[in-house]
């Protein structure tokens, strides 16, 4: 098998070569549909002729609302040949979170399920590049004029000749967007060359056999599952499964099932499968190793004791960068580090002046990549953040760390005003603007409080207004409807202001030293809450 070492190449021309190379080695699985290598290539050319009728042309932006099934990956193929930009929105996402990441992306076509085509449809009227409606599981989808509306079926079988694209490393594959800041999301320009960096550096880190299998629950519309674990597998000719839910008691099970023989997700993972009983089953299976992180050196090997598997949780990384650090499996593992930085990426901590600071003093992590396309490109359509950002030639990763002696990287907090909850990155600003449109709302103030499961809860602080009659009930209702599952608080409380600074800026730090109080609701407690299962229940998935 030729190995992929340098990143001057493109997704296209590497599943060209693993098709020639092992044609019948399965390649992914979704569900209970699998393609390999060979027929991968074959659906992938088959879509963007497809796509390529429909009107679809290189340079377009084509947003994609669909879980972890294999058409996800059918359109990130078939659109990387296209050479058409894609746009992968989370499926939880709704409302005002949606829309501008819509607008933002200004697409010309939409691919959808049938829970995205009633999440979208509200919208519709406000998207003023839109030109057509892609949709699975219809049989005869309708929206309203001007858009077109199409069965991806139907899309797939009118497929004609298309021109052939000479694509190039430094070619846009996709817009990610992420909530990383305390702005709204910004969309990450990713190229060819760094999906295909990606995956080198996960190979680095994983050190694959030729028959590995790895199992994920990472979303195809994240970097994680599409970037770092897509690129792995595709780079190594190895087989990859996509679980399109994950259940905890069920976990292992599967990984037996699929006769995975490396696991990879958020350390979240690793927390509620120690949660569940015990069985007799906890070593029978095939896995040899377990990337779930971050996740405290005694939770690791609480896992490797109980599941009897090698346990790595030292990487880091971010959509803009991936992976910033790691540990190969080989080496002597730190469990308290995130690992030293990738050999094309130099790290460094700086100060509030970007002044870089001594080894173990804790300041902001900064990184640049050593060769071309070795990270993002910039932030879509917003040159002012990509210039913020990578300010005096350093990308700010907006994270506080130290690096010791050794060069291994310690995470210290989060300098930007982001929560991480549930595996995704949710924007106080992007949340807040969204509760100041319920009814009775005068001032918010979200901010993050510690969990038990790795990440962090939500809680928000709420001023109302004085005819208000809003109730726990009633308020839960409203974020239920208007916010995405894991962006629902757990926690809230009612201020009679917030406090702020003399600039009239909230002073987060004071609500977060308030933490619970004995007036915080906690809606779990009240037995409110919202979970994967009932999702994307109220737009009509089945």
């Amino acid at each position: 098998m030729i190995p992929v070492e340098s990143n001057r190449t493109t997704i296209p021309e590497v599943l060209r070569i693993r098709a020639s190379e092992v044609p019948n080695r399965p390649f992914v699985t979704c569900g209970s549909e699998e393609r390999t290598y060979g027929e991968m290539e074959s659906r992938a050319e088959a879509v963007a002729r497809g796509f390529f009728a429909a009107g679809v042309v290189p340079g377009e932006t084509v947003g994609i609302i669909l879980p972890n099934r294999i058409e996800m990956l059918d359109c990130f193929f078939s659109l990387a040949k296209l050479g058409a930009i894609q746009v992968p929105l989370n499926v939880y996402l709704k409302g005002e979170f949606l829309r501008h990441q819509l607008l933002d992306s200004s697409v010309s076509t939409l691919v959808v399920d049938q829970a995205g085509l009633e999440t979208v449809r509200p919208l519709l009227g406000e998207l003023p590049s839109l030109q057509r409606l892609v949709v699975l599981d219809e049989s005869h989808p309708k929206v309203d004029e001007p858009v077109v509306c199409l069965r991806y079926d139907d899309v797939v079988k009118s497929g004609v000749s298309r021109p052939e694209l000479q694509s190039i490393p430094s070619d846009v594959v996709s817009v990610l967007y992420t909530s990383g800041t305390t702005g709204m999301p910004k969309g990450c320009i990713c190229t060819h060359g760094y999906y295909i960096q990606t995956g080198i550096g996960y190979q680095k880190f994983f050190e694959p056999n030729s028959d590995d299998i790895l199992l994920t629950v990472l979303p195809l519309y994240h970097m994680g599952g599409q970037g770092n674990a897509l690129m792995f597998t595709l780079l190594s000719g190895v087989s990859v499964v996509f679980e399109p839910e994950f259940s905890a008691s069920q976990f292992i099970n599967r990984a037996r099932d699929e006769k995975a023989t490396l696991l990879f997700g958020p350390g979240m993972i690793a927390t509620a499968v120690l949660a569940t009983a015990s069985s007799d089953g906890d070593r029978n299976h095939a896995i040899r190793s377990a990337a779930l992180g971050p996740l405290s050196p005694p939770l690791q090997l609480a896992f490797e004791d109980r599941f009897g598997v090698a346990m790595n949780s030292e990487l880091f990384g971010q959509t803009e960068c991936t992976p910033v650090t790691l540990n190969s499996g080989s080496n002597p593992r730190r469990r308290d580090s995130l690992g030293r930085a990738a050999p094309w990426i130099e790290i460094r901590i700086v100060d509030d002046h970007d002044v870089e600071v001594a080894s173990g003093v804790a300041g902001e992590l900064v990184v640049r990549s050593l060769i071309p396309d070795g990270m993002f490109s910039g932030y879509w359509n917003n040159p002012d953040a990509t210039v913020s950002a990578q300010r005096n030639l350093w990308h700010h990763t907006g994270d506080l760390g130290r690096v010791d002696g050794d060069g291994y990287l310690h995470f210290v907090d989060r300098k930007k005003d982001a929560i991480r909850r549930r595996g995704e990155n949710v924007s106080s600003l992007e949340l807040e603007t969204a509760i100041r449109q319920i009814d009775g709302v005068a001032d918010v103030a979200v901010h993050g409080v510690p969990s038990s499961m790795t990440e962090e809860e939500i809680k928000v602080c709420l001023v109302l207004t004085d005819a208000s009659s809003i109730t726990p009930k009633i308020l839960f209702d409203r974020f239920a409807v208007d916010l995405p599952y894991f962006a629902v608080p757990r926690y809230v409380e009612v201020l009679p202001s917030l406090p702020r600074n003399s600039m009239g800026r909230v002073t987060k730090h004071e609500l977060r030293e308030r933490g619970l109080t004995l007036d915080t609701w906690d809606f779990q407690e009240m037995g409110l809450s919202v979970d994967r299962q009932d999702r994307r229940a109220s737009q009509g998935a089945k």
